[in-house]
């Protein structure tokens, strides 16, 4: 960690629905379009870090692009979000995936971090990312999004040498991915398990904890700092930061100086969060009363840099973000 004179603050899912300019841009191009596009790509990417005054700008992508390169299918279905055409239902389907190298099947992603990186203010890095095996493999398994993840814990108990070779193939896959994006100029890298929250702490050590710490390895070598993040990760921590990253990032639905006694409070461990999206839209003294008090729990250690516990919802006003940055950097 290196000092700072303020703390840090971004937001997930900081390039997307709430910024008019996107929307202007998404009235013309697809999501998938403007993904493939790495001039569009970049140029999403800079427009919070100029709108809000951030101190760091994420990748504008989709954690779901590599399924195109494995022949899953992807689409995006207007209110329904993510449509996985070919899932993966039976243990042969996942011998049969293609290998997939980032740097050539998902070299549009590449050219647009490294687009972005070149035209971002010296004291902005740009943050690359990738989903994490779990998150990835429950899309994958389930064919979307779900509330029980009934599809994808079925498989694992029901097919556990499959489930672990298809985690196996998206830690190197997603590790190799990271590790790509900063050698095009990432100087930050996230790890997103979006997902990992529905599993009990004994599901997690034994399903998915080897693979996540893969990914973390194979990341981590690139020599940029590594964000380890999931949501609904309270009763997950300990084993969640052991897995690594120099970053864990956390939810609103843990106080933050209790997540950072379960993190660990090493010297190199810093800690992300925690504003619930949603006091985004709330009356201005509450909003402000809910950041003050993420930075109290924080309490002034160094380390803390302040995010949302998930990203910014579509309704977001942009003046809300613009206002949590004022407030963040001003203590």
């Amino acid at each position: 960690m290196q000092p700072t004179d303020v703390t840090p603050v971004w937001f997930m899912r900081q390039a997307g629905r709430y910024l008019p300019e996107y929307r202007t841009l998404r009235q013309k191009h697809s999501l998938l379009e403007l993904c493939h596009k790495p001039e569009l790509a970049a140029q999403i990417t800079l427009q919070p870090v100029e709108r809000l005054g951030v101190d760091a700008a994420i990748l504008f992508a989709d954690i779901l692009l590599p399924f195109e390169p494995l022949g899953l299918g992807l689409s995006f279905s207007a209110g329904e979000g993510p449509q996985i055409t070919r899932p993966i239902r039976e243990a042969g389907q996942v011998l049969d995936l293609p290998p997939v190298d980032p740097a050539t099947d998902l070299a549009y992603v590449i050219e647009a971090a490294r687009a972005a990186a070149r035209a971002l203010p010296p004291h902005v890095p740009l943050i690359g990312f990738a989903g994490a095996p779990f998150t990835l493999a429950s899309y994958a398994i389930e064919g979307g999004a779900t509330r029980t993840f009934a599809l994808t814990k079925r498989f694992m108990y029901t097919e556990p040498r499959a489930w672990h070779e298809l985690m196996q193939r998206f830690a190197e896959l997603v590790g190799g991915y990271l590790a790509a994006q900063a050698r095009a100029g990432a100087r930050a890298l996230q790890l997103f398990d979006s997902w990992v929250g529905c599993l009990s702490p004994v599901d997690y050590a034994t399903y998915v904890f080897p693979h996540s710490q893969r990914a973390l390895e194979l990341a981590g070598a690139s020599g940029v700092p590594v964000i380890h993040f999931g949501t609904d990760t309270a009763t997950l921590l300990v084993d969640f930061a052991r897995a690594g990253g120099d970053v864990i990032g956390v939810d609103w639905r843990v106080p933050l100086d209790v997540a950072w006694e379960r993190v660990g409070s090493s010297p190199a461990r810093a800690i992300q969060g925690n504003l619930d999206p949603v006091a985004l839209l709330a009356p201005r003294p509450e909003l402000e009363r809910q950041v003050r008090e993420v930075l109290a729990h924080a309490g002034g250690r160094p380390g803390h840099i302040f995010n949302l516990g998930h990203g910014v919802l579509p309704e977001t006003p942009v003046e809300a973000l613009q206002a949590v940055v004022e407030w963040v950097h001003g203590g």
